[in-house]
């Protein structure tokens, strides 16, 4: 009896560990060095735009803006994604031009208006 109950509960180990780890095509927080796909990054760029909006750190006016461009930049010597978005209702010229950036494998690294 007593190993019937320790092989159902590995059963049931394996089969609820896998859903706890997101992998490339779900949710916004990645696990390991697998590259994520780019239609998934951008997906969770602007769910993290509307995350800034939502906590005040970017103004309302942001919420209908669609992603400009995503490109592989290279910082310290790694390749990081970098996603751009352009405002031109943003009255400061300054942060007119929003960055957020990417790990690799899809995790959120920093979000600003300098690009850098």
């Amino acid at each position: 009896m007593k190993k019937f109950v320790h092989l159902l509960t590995f059963i049931a180990t394996i089969a609820v560990v896998p859903a706890a780890f997101a992998g490339g095509d779900g949710g916004c927080h990645f696990h390991g060095d697998t590259p994520v796909k780019e239609t998934v990054l951008i997906d969770c760029a602007s769910k993290r735009k509307d995350m800034l909006i939502k906590n005040g750190k970017i103004d309302a006016s942001w919420a209908g803006v669609k992603l400009e461009q995503s490109e592989t930049v290279e910082f310290k010597n790694k390749k990081e994604w970098k996603l751009t978005f352009k405002n031109s209702n943003e009255k400061d010229a300054a942060k007119q031009t929003l960055y957020l950036f990417y790990a690799l494998n899809g995790n959120f690294l920093v979000a600003n208006f300098s690009g850098k």
